[in-house]
């Protein structure tokens, strides 16, 4: 009697799970990981290439402590008109009026505080009112009455730029009271004992970096609830490692100097505040439905008027807290301030990953394209590259980046 026995070979284990991981196997699912999220991450590992680059090719002085914190106050103004320009691009519009509005405020708080004597907090809630007024007024005209929103803010551009003149007469005028100039050249005071580095901005750098890692970990958890497509487990933790470096990196930096200019912690009240709100509450997400699919968004009951018209009026108020931070930074109000505003506004929401066609981009993204426009200007001066070719410099950046908007989206289609 034989018993028929048939050997059983154990199945050949995947890649990378038995006896740990493949040798290249992490490293090919990385890239894997980069490769399909290029789109969320192309323009931040553009930015930390052109920081090593301008870092190499100034010897160090593109991160020399000093230069940090004046790349943070000469940028602070276009990050913040790029937020709200961010949110108008989303929502399928376009703003040539921010960088008249902007010198119109300057001049209207230079009016108030140096020939009036009006206080200074008092001149500030004013300015943020008649921003809040100038960007209703034209959101009403767009939302409401139907008129492009081309037309109506190239209109605002020129308006703003007369009353500018007006109100100044020509002249440059200040200079501002010291608590609205250290909007804009302020930093935040020292305290504690003595470490050969600024104490509040250390801990303000720690704190960022728990409250950043608790909620990238929450946004995560909260994909993964919806089913919705989340980073590679890898990918996500080296994330978190270069988010957490790179904000480590920049306070040890600021600390060592004068600390955090209080600019910057105004701008990142607006990059947390704004950031919820595009992620988590109603009214962000109907700004994506508008912009995304206006006829759908009509058919799932978002009032898109509403909506467009809020988009605006907020455009206007950080248009006017922007005037304040170009004029206490110059403490001065000037005619000519302003110029080409608009432009770099635009040029940073479509580096940091908006769509021409509305309804794509991020407030984070919106920075980042900021920062890019803002290393390419200070690394070039640190070299002493003129005018011209910055200019050319800037355009082929803004044509890069949207030719790589184009195709990853021709590439996501087919």
């Amino acid at each position: 009697m034989s018993t028929d026995v048939t050997a059983r070979t154990p199945a050949p284990a995947p890649p990378g799970k038995s006896g740990g991981q493949a040798p290249g196997g992490l490293l090919r699912l990385m890239l894997d990981g980069l490769r399909t999220n290029m789109r969320r991450f192309g323009m931040l590992i553009a930015l930390g290439l052109i920081v090593v680059l301008f870092s190499v090719w100034t010897d160090g002085d593109l991160l020399l402590p000093r230069n940090v914190s004046n790349l943070v106050l000469q940028n602070s103004h276009i990050l913040i008109l790029a937020i709200g320009m961010m949110l108008v691009i989303i929502a399928g519009h376009i703003d040539l009026s921010v960088g008249s509005l902007t010198a119109f405020i300057g001049a209207f708080a230079a009016v108030l505080t140096v020939q009036h004597g009006v206080a200074w907090p008092v001149a500030l809630v004013l300015c943020l009112l008649v921003g809040a007024v100038a960007g209703a007024v034209q959101g009403f005209m767009i939302a409401y009455f139907g008129i492009p929103s081309f037309i109506v803010t190239l209109a605002g551009m020129l308006i703003f730029r007369g009353l500018t003149e007006i109100f100044l007469e020509g002249q440059t005028l200040g200079p501002f009271p010291g608590g609205l100039e250290k909007l804009g050249n302020g930093f935040l005071p020292e305290t504690g004992p003595d470490t050969n580095y600024h104490n509040i901005t250390l801990l303000l750098g720690l704190a960022l970096i728990v409250f950043t890692v608790v909620q990238e970990f929450r946004d995560r958890k909260r994909q993964q609830e919806f089913a919705l497509e989340v980073l590679p487990r890898n990918i996500f933790l080296l994330k978190l490692v270069a988010i957490g470096a790179a904000i480590l990196v920049v306070t040890m930096l600021l600390a060592s100097y004068k600390g955090a200019p209080i600019v910057l912690i105004v701008l990142g009240a607006l990059v947390v505040g704004y950031g919820y709100v595009m992620r988590n509450a109603v009214f962000g997400r109907h700004i994506y439905a508008i912009g995304g699919n206006l006829p759908a968004a009509k058919l799932s009951g978002v009032k898109d008027r509403k909506v467009t018209f809020c988009v605006f009026l907020n455009m206007g108020v950080l248009a006017a807290l922007a005037g304040l931070v170009v004029a206490a930074r110059l403490n001065a109000a000037s005619p000519k301030a302003g110029l080409n505003y608009e432009l770099e506004a635009i040029a940073s929401s479509f580096i940091g990953g908006a769509s021409m066609s509305g309804g794509v981009g991020t407030v984070l993204g919106a920075i980042i394209g900021g920062l890019v426009l803002g290393v390419l200007n200070n690394g070039m001066n640190l070299l002493s590259v003129g005018t011209d070719w910055q200019q050319v410099i800037k355009g082929l950046a803004l044509l890069v980046a949207v030719g790589f908007d184009v195709w990853n989206k021709r590439k996501s289609g087919s």
